[in-house]
């Protein structure tokens, strides 16, 4: 049963707008903090289900000041590689319970931290020569499965779409247009998983206003404010939230 309560709206009106801001400034890899903040309150497929329409309604906003700006030919092989890694998402969906789902999206969290302070530390680097086509491919099946389970699919995006030097608006429209198409894949089975229910849909028309503001502010914020800085805000949200659904799922 979901609540719409004080106490949901204030934790998830925040967190859909922090969601918002990387998604539509900072190549999406921080907006499933979103889906992870709320599944500490709910049934993660619940959360899951509360959090794609308000995804999808970035995705639209934010299409518009990149459009034309992403690489056809890497965005269409990444999307295509995202299929078969939507449709696995989905059957590991149906056979798991909510606790799997729960010590998953806690480790998906803090592996994300290890591999962004790894990154920028020197510890994880990343191919210097662009990566060949069939990488594309497969690290985009890697992002279908990944955001279908938690709406993380950003740093497999990235291993790709950052080895072929791209520039900063660049990046960010070609991971626009990946994850407007992986949204739309997911829609459908999370309908016939029954993710979306008339709370769910309530509570997507109230935080609605709340995506469209993040998603203004993250396209002014792309120009505007430090990846550092941003960053920074989510690791610790990303930790901390990542270590109590693990304790959650386990205990």
């Amino acid at each position: 049963m979901l609540e719409l309560d004080f106490w949901f709206f204030a934790i998830a009106a925040p967190a859909v707008v922090f969601a918002g801001i990387s998604k539509a400034g900072f190549g999406s890899g921080a907006s499933f903090a979103s889906a992870s903040i709320l599944a500490l309150v709910l049934d993660p497929g619940l959360a899951l289900g509360v959090i794609l329409p308000l995804l999808m309604l970035m995705d639209v906003s934010a299409l518009k000041p990149y459009w034309g700006k992403w690489d056809w030919v890497v965005s269409g092989r990444m999307i295509l590689g995202a299929l078969p890694g939507v449709a696995l998402g989905a059957l590991l969906f149906v056979r798991t319970d909510a606790d799997v789902f729960r010590v998953l999206i806690g480790a998906i969290s803090i592996a994300f931290v290890i591999w962004q302070v790894g990154r920028a530390r020197g510890w994880i680097r990343l191919a210097q020569a662009a990566l060949p086509a069939w990488v594309g491919v497969l690290t985009g099946a890697v992002a279908g499965f990944t955001s279908f389970v938690s709406h993380a699919g950003g740093p497999p995006a990235a291993v790709y779409l950052l080895s072929l030097n791209p520039t900063k608006t660049g990046y960010q429209a070609n991971t626009v247009l990946i994850f407007t198409a992986i949204n739309v894949f997911k829609f459908v089975p999370y309908a016939f998983l029954g993710m979306f229910t008339l709370h769910t849909f309530t509570a997507n028309l109230a935080l609605a206003p709340f995506a469209l503001l993040g998603a203004w502010m993250g396209v002014r914020a792309h120009h505007l404010v430090p990846e550092r800085a941003f960053f920074a805000l989510t690791y610790v949200l990303l930790l901390l939230t990542g270590t109590k659904l693990i304790w959650d799922g386990l205990t």
